[in-house]
């Protein structure tokens, strides 16, 4: 198969392997919400997309009380944690992620350590325990079904903790699959695009953004809904895509007004939407049924695929095809 293969691929099961992840880590998602219970602190590891998928369910964990913290893992290893009790999940689609095995090289000094990977014979599952995902490691260059199954994975710890997985596996036995035709036009015409979320859906916006930089080879970046209003609407023009993610309550209502201020400034803006409310005026709508938390990410991360796969496809040859970089990288 061709990198593009490679990833429909991958896509084509993401949902079923995603369901067997959730279910079949039952047990060992236990453990986890019992030492992050123990020790009263969660620090979640990784890189690339791994980090992206942490930063999704970052908010999750603090809504449940928990202190927890999603951080960059070659960041930590340049300025170390302080010593103490917490639980520390590494978190590589791979299990061979160079940064993440330094970590693993580390005295514990009182962390309880756990995994989430889809190598099942990779070195991180074999130095932790680990949450693995069905179906193996993924063999397309950018991450679709890894994220899927990470959430699905993190999915697991937080129904340990308390949280109802009912919406999560609601999604993945019916995925929606609306048409992404009117983004990937926008899109694919610009030379930059800026990717903005609030809470869950800034780590899908995160997500985004790399996907669009590895695949269609452009440039993207994402910022927070507030962070984007601090000086980065400045750069704001033709040629300059700006995607919002709406989520449903009470932030749904700011994305009406970036998009407003984005089209005053000549942006073209595509909307990817879980709010349940009517489109937005003057914007591209990809709409998915209402939806929150995890459920929301995993709802439109499908979309989102679609339409990095889409602007890629226009823009470049070969797409899945990396010309700088590897699946697995050290980086150290």
């Amino acid at each position: 198969m061709n990198g593009l293969e490679l990833i429909r691929d991958e896509m084509r099961r993401q949902h079923v392997d995603a369901l067997a992840s959730l279910e079949n880590n039952a047990a060992l998602a236990g453990r986890v919400a019992d030492a992050i219970h123990r020790t009263g602190r969660l620090v979640l590891l990784g890189m690339g997309g791994s980090h992206c998928a942490n930063r999704m369910v970052e908010p999750l964990y603090r809504g449940l009380g928990i202190d927890a913290t999603a951080l960059v893992a070659s960041e930590v290893l340049r300025g170390p944690l302080p010593r103490g009790p917490r639980a520390v999940l590494l978190t590589s689609q791979s299990g061979g992620t160079g940064e993440v095995l330094r970590y693993l090289e580390r005295p514990a000094d009182g962390e309880a350590r756990f995994g989430i990977t889809l190598g099942a014979e990779s070195k991180l599952a074999a130095a932790v325990p680990s949450l693995i995902a069905a179906g193996g490691p993924e063999r397309a260059f950018a991450a679709t079904r890894s994220l899927t199954l990470t959430v699905a994975m993190h999915g697991a710890i937080l129904a340990a903790l308390g949280l109802d997985p009912a919406p999560l596996t609601g999604v993945f036995r019916n995925p929606a699959s609306p048409s992404v035709a009117a983004a990937v036009d926008r899109l694919a015409a610009c030379h930059t695009v800026v990717y903005s979320g609030r809470g869950v859906l800034q780590g899908v916006a995160e997500v985004a953004a790399l996907g669009l930089m590895e695949l269609a080879r452009m440039p993207a970046f994402a910022q927070e809904g507030g962070q984007l209003q601090h000086g980065p609407m400045e750069m704001l023009g033709e040629g300059v895509g700006v995607v919002l993610f709406r989520p449903a309550g009470a932030d749904a209502p700011a994305a009406a007004r970036l998009v407003k201020a984005s089209r005053a400034a000549g942006s073209p803006v595509v909307v990817y939407d879980v709010s349940g409310e009517a489109a937005i005026p003057d914007a591209v709508t990809i709409a998915v049924p209402r939806a929150e938390g995890l459920a929301a990410c995993a709802a439109l991360l499908p979309a989102m695929q679609e339409t990095m796969i889409g602007v890629a496809m226009r823009r470049v040859e070969r797409v899945g095809e990396p010309l700088r970089t590897t699946k697995v990288t050290d980086g150290e």
